[in-house]
């Protein structure tokens, strides 16, 4: 097809891990300033905020889609760096998208059954390639910051929850359990109110302002499932996944009560049913800080070309 003169093609891979979709872009995205993933993550957060969205928002994308943008690695024989983000914001770290950026690097042929590594903004992760088509992800060093932080919920009531990071930071709301059976809508509001109190609460609980995402635990409907999960993200969009991140956050909680051992499998359901396999090693267990790994499938599910008139793919600042 031939386009017009104004038109430039962004090339992307569109993939679902659990039902959460990634969106690979794998060319035609504009050149990012900055000599690691953590510089080149600013520049795209400052320069390039209307085309990330337009990216990922209707009409060429959807409410939950997160994109993985592909540069040069930093690290001595990465795969490559990536860059996630969704229509809200630039995120730090993906586990479902760590999974789906894999499983398109291997469809692609850049790398092939074995262990492999991607420099992202939150660090190097070590990423394996099983042969039987999943990928186990070993993500960044995580653990519990705040323990029962209590928050006064407008429609809900009190709340209290454990804030944790998993490459994310996570509230995640332990008492009263919140019914996962109820309407996605009525999950929704209930995780907007609690994220709007833990911004009206950070300046006397400061561990509250790094969330980002909220975690709704319940029992899981799977009988291999330890317990499933409802998360929202910074975009307003529930995880079709169990959230690669957010279930680093809960196996760092789990630790530091001492209710899942390091080597131990826990296996987290999501709210649409898919499944996660974690696993832990410890880091350094005075401090709490472990080292998660994350076991998923992902599935490609469209390639082509996104068009952009000429002037859409320039910085705005």
């Amino acid at each position: 097809m031939r386009l017009a003169s104004d038109r430039r093609r962004v090339q992307v891979v569109d993939s679902h891990t659990g039902g959460m979709p990634t969106r690979v872009i794998t060319a035609g995205f504009p050149r990012l300033q900055g000599a690691t993933v953590a510089e080149r993550r600013d520049d795209l957060e400052r320069r390039f905020p209307t085309l990330r969205r337009s990216i990922v928002i209707e009409p060429r994308g959807s409410e939950p889609m997160v994109a993985a943008l592909l540069g040069p690695p930093d690290s001595p024989g990465a795969a490559a760096s990536v860059i996630f983000f969704d229509r809200a914001d630039v995120l730090g770290m993906c586990g479902h998208g760590a999974i789906g950026v894999v499983h398109t690097l291997r469809a692609a042929g850049r790398i092939a059954v074995g262990q492999h590594c991607l420099d992202t903004p939150a660090g190097a992760i070590e990423v394996e390639c099983l042969a039987d088509g999943r990928v186990r992800l070993a993500n960044v060093p995580s653990r519990r910051l705040a323990a029962s932080v209590a928050l006064q919920v407008e429609g809900v009531g009190r709340v209290s929850g454990d804030v944790a990071y998993g490459g994310n930071t996570f509230f995640l709301a332990t008492d009263p359990q919140i019914d996962l059976q109820q309407p996605l809508a009525v999950l929704n509001n209930v995780a907007q109110a609690i994220q709007r109190a833990c911004a009206e609460s950070a300046v006397e609980q400061p561990v509250l302002a790094a969330v980002n995402h909220i975690e709704l635990m319940g029992p899981p409907t799977r009988a291999n499932a330890h317990a499933r999960n409802y998360v929202l993200c910074p975009s307003g969009a529930y995880d079709r996944s169990p959230c690669g991140t957010g279930t680093s956050a809960k196996v760092a909680c789990l630790a530091a009560d001492g209710l899942l051992a390091a080597g131990r499998e826990w296996v987290q359901e999501s709210i649409t049913g898919s499944l996660f396999t974690a696993t832990y090693t410890w880091i350094d267990k005075a401090q709490g800080v472990i080292a998660p790994s994350i076991t998923g499938d992902a599935e490609i599910v469209a390639q082509g070309d996104l068009l952009f008139r000429t002037q859409e793919l320039l910085p705005e600042a």
